[in-house]
């Protein structure tokens, strides 16, 4: 089933439930996906790599503004953004743990033979395409420093 198949029925669920929060949520992928199609120029149906992408950019996308919102004092619009990123992951693969990331770098680092830091950039090259929708970029990043520091 595509990512627009489930997502529809997603909708439908929250329609008959009358959660606005999922409905909005699941409309933004929706509006993403439809963007997505139509800047390739024909209604082709994307790839699980474009999906994933797409929806790790509208989960930070959420986070980020959640980030801003709270440290405006604004809790009553970042809890909503909070709460839409939560929903959008929910078609997100399952996301690795720390610990897991972690071994991933350690095979990259033992493989490539990096040594500092000015080898970070192969490093994050690999585990950037090894970890693909399965990490954070940011999470990554962080464990690949503190490995080649």
């Amino acid at each position: 089933m595509s990512l627009q198949a489930k997502v529809m029925t997603a909708m439908k669920e929250a329609m008959k439930a009358k959660d606005t929060n999922a409905l909005t949520s699941l409309r933004a992928i929706k509006s993403a996906i439809l963007l997505a199609q139509t800047e390739s120029g024909a209604k082709e149906e994307l790839t699980e790599d474009q999906e994933v992408k797409l929806l790790q950019k509208l989960v930070k996308q959420r986070k980020d503004s959640a980030v801003i919102f709270a440290e405006q004092g604004r809790d009553d619009l970042a809890q909503p953004e909070l709460d839409q990123a939560k929903v959008i992951e929910q078609f997100l693969p399952a996301q690795l743990s720390e610990e897991e990331i972690e071994k991933v770098v350690v095979d990259i680092i033992a493989k490539t033979g990096a040594e500092g830091m000015k080898d970070m950039g192969k490093v994050m090259g690999m585990a950037s395409s090894q970890l693909a929708g399965k990490a954070d970029g940011k999470t990554i990043s962080t464990i690949v420093k503190s490995k080649l520091s």
